[in-house]
């Protein structure tokens, strides 16, 4: 052993003390040692905290130039110095500069040349365009703070932004609104708000959320501009299963307000001609039914387009959706647009002057398809939709940035796990492509040099999964160190996409595998429903099948596969490790909801009510409580010889507290039977989505992926 594995093997883990607090639910008894970590404001708990992560640095100080290395070749891939593709808005070109050396954008514009100029200025990295204004210049608001975000919003005419600021990663913001010729804040503020804003198109009014004491956005208000803070609240949702959201249509002539459970939904639309009046109903309320809205202009005539999971018009309900049409003034009159089909997940659709866009899934891939309204006489049909389809099978084309409601043109955006993101301009019409942008990678990367193909493994049930695997095309055959990604939950797909610090594990001899799991949306409604609830347990039995399929295949080993998942991931992790903890040589644990069940029986934490849809409620049903208390991975911690493992935790974060990361750690701590070492990394100043600034974020990807490295055997 060298000196420095020798010097690693001698650090201990900080030991938590345990103190006897019971947890009574349903006449059960669970004894949780460790529930003392919750007090955040203890200073005893900030001390192991730091004691944690010290114990993590010295048990990683190995890998310092291996972080270095990884962190130099992101760098070196990537254009510090860059901008986006101006996208055209009320009469200015957008777009985003990033600078070599600054951590933060800055957010630009200048005028368009004329009403028919449609196409995008070139912009230099090193000149400015005639007229060009940073509006927003994000590093030099970001100095002197830890952590900063902002959320920012322009005013339809172009004169003043309304912006939200997080200083702590709590997700609360601080709204102001800036003169754009003065470069002042007008007096007063806003505290406590959910970030984002929607002006009014007059100018005079801004609408924004704020949040209960769970940080659910309950309540939309209406701020007068210049007039002081004695805001108008215009609606509430009292119902802790709700979020509610702001927004207006793209054709800027409804202002929407979306409330919205897991499983129900209701919208309310206000003329945006009418900024002081009442929000109406469009659909109502239902129970376990989901839709959106938004609005058209079909041969002369204003529809509503509703996508929505009700009625399939043949007696059952639309469970993979279908979209609806209605004249605006008759909602009753609604009839169907596109049918309902097992085989096609619809998502949305985007309505500009001349087209419709829909988007949907089929056969576990996003796809893009349009209507071109002018070549079409009265409604369109399904089949007047007609897909755009790409090069690489496993993609994900998205519709792009489109603000403006009379394009001549649409903005589509491509990307796979090989190809770096584009930005493409579509000509309808025609059918021609033009390539706007092609994200740079420095280095002559060559996609040629990777490939991605799809495996399917099977689940215990017989349920095929369909897996996802890339590594570079020149890999030898046998076992390879593979990271095993993972997610599950809230019908989220992991869907193909390109990543440059990705790239420092491809060129190390990893194998990158995502598991489409059950819980997830690669394959629609139906594939979510079937790992949700009280079918949760397939989530983990799907991964576990993912993992032996690969070993069996002999695609990896135990010792060289790597778990990786983040948030619901991490509740992932922490069930499969506990499930089965032979099959992985490393566990990779991000701000992990890993104290499932003791979080969801507190209804006064953040989210634990509207997250009741997802998981159950475990605070009135006792059989929701048995069924999570069988999965949830704090109280299964046992005597087992876990692998290593790596969990993050941020202690501002809001979504998944720090305490469940710190919980689970101090038990594997405590009872795991092998020497492999388990760590927390609790990052001080950041929420949920980890650090700010992107030189922050490239070092802890670093540390992420030098630790990958090193758990699969790959270094």
């Amino acid at each position: 052993m060298s000196d420095v594995r020798r010097s690693m093997s001698e650090v201990r883990p900080p030991v938590a003390k345990r103190v006897h607090s019971e947890r009574v639910h349903h006449g059960d008894v669970f004894v949780d040692e460790y529930a003392w970590l919750g007090e955040k404001e203890d200073p005893e708990v900030t001390a192991y905290l730091e004691a944690q992560n010290a114990f993590a640095d010295a048990q990683t100080a190995d890998l310092a130039d291996l972080r270095s290395a990884i962190f130099g070749e992101i760098k070196a891939r990537t254009r510090e110095t860059d901008m986006g593709v101006p996208v055209r808005s009320e009469g200015y070109w957008y777009y985003v500069r990033t600078t070599q050396g600054h951590a933060y954008p800055r957010y630009c514009r200048c005028p368009i040349a004329s009403d028919d100029d449609w196409t995008p200025p070139q912009v230099s990295l090193d000149e400015t365009l005639p007229g060009e204004q940073v509006y927003f210049d994000m590093e030099a608001e970001a100095q002197g703070h830890d952590f900063y975000n902002a959320v920012v919003s322009m005013s339809h005419d172009g004169r003043r932004i309304a912006y939200g600021v997080d200083l702590e990663g709590d997700e609360r913001y601080t709204l102001r609104i800036r003169d754009l010729d003065t470069g002042d804040d007008l007096p007063g503020e806003i505290v406590d708000t959910a970030g984002s804003a929607v002006w009014s198109i007059d100018g005079r009014f801004v609408f924004y959320l704020t949040v209960d004491d769970a940080w659910r956005p309950d309540k939309v208000w209406r701020h007068e501009v210049g007039a002081g803070v004695d805001d108008v609240l215009v609606f509430h949702e009292p119902d802790e299963h709700f979020w509610v959201g702001v927004g207006g249509t793209a054709s800027d002539r409804y202002l929407v307000i979306s409330s919205e459970s897991k499983v129900t939904t209701e919208s309310f639309i206000l003329s945006a001609d009418d900024p002081t009046g009442e929000f109406v109903s469009i659909a109502g309320r239902t129970p376990g039914i989901e839709y959106g809205v938004e609005h058209a202009i079909i041969g002369g005539d204003d529809y509503f387009v509703i996508v929505h999971n009700g009625d399939d018009g043949q007696g059952g309900k639309a469970v993979e959706y279908a979209v609806d049409i209605a004249p605006v003034d008759d909602i009753a009159a609604r009839r169907p647009l596109i049918p309902h089909d097992p085989t096609r997940r619809i998502e949305e659709v985007d309505c500009f002057r001349d087209y419709l866009v829909l988007s949907y899934r089929s056969q576990a891939v996003p796809r893009v398809a349009v209507a071109d309204l002018r070549g079409i006489d009265g409604v369109p049909t399904v089949d007047d939709f007609h897909e755009i389809t790409f090069d690489q099978e496993l993609s994900s084309p998205a519709l792009g940035s489109n603000p403006e409601w009379c394009t001549p043109r649409l903005r589509l955006v491509y990307t796979s796990f090989v190809d770096p993101t584009e930005a493409v301009e579509l000509d309808v019409a025609t059918g021609e492509r033009t390539l706007l942008r092609r994200q740079t990678v420095l280095g002559d990367y060559d996609p040629s040099t990777y490939v991605a193909t799809r495996d399917w493994a099977v689940a215990d049930d017989g349920t095929r999964v369909p897996v996802s695997l890339v590594h570079r095309r020149d890999l030898a055959d046998g076992p390879a160190p593979v990271l095993l990604v993972g997610y599950g939950a809230y019908e989220l797909p992991l869907d193909p996409g390109f990543s440059i610090p990705r790239l420092s594990l491809l060129d190390r001899g990893v194998v990158l595998a995502y598991a489409h799991i059950r819980g997830g949306g690669e394959l629609g409604r139906n594939w979510y429903e079937s790992g949700r609830l009280l079918n949760k347990r397939n989530t983990f039995t799907d991964y576990i099948a993912v993992a032996r399929h690969l070993i069996d295949s002999g695609r990896t080993s135990a010792s060289q596969l790597v778990a990786d998942g983040g948030s619901a991931g991490g509740l992932l992790m922490g069930a499969v490790v506990n499930m089965a903890p032979e099959l992985f040589g490393g566990v990779l644990a991000g701000v992990p909801f890993v104290d499932a069940l003791t979080s969801m029986l507190d209804p006064s934490l953040p989210l634990t009510v509207t997250e009741w849809d997802e998981w159950g409620n475990p605070y009135d049903d006792p059989e929701v409580y048995e069924y999570m208390k069988s999965y949830s991975p704090y109280e299964n911690v046992g005597p087992r010889a876990y692998p290593t493992i790596l969990a993050l935790a941020s202690f501002n974060d809001t979504r998944v507290l720090y305490t469940e990361a710190a919980k689970w750690v101090a038990a594997l701590q405590a009872t795991t039977t092998s020497d492999a070492p388990i760590l927390l990394k609790t990052e001080m100043s950041a929420g949920h989505g980890g650090v700010s600034g992107r030189y922050k974020q490239w070092a802890e990807i670093a540390f992420e992926h030098a630790w990958i490295l090193r758990a699969s055997g790959a270094v």
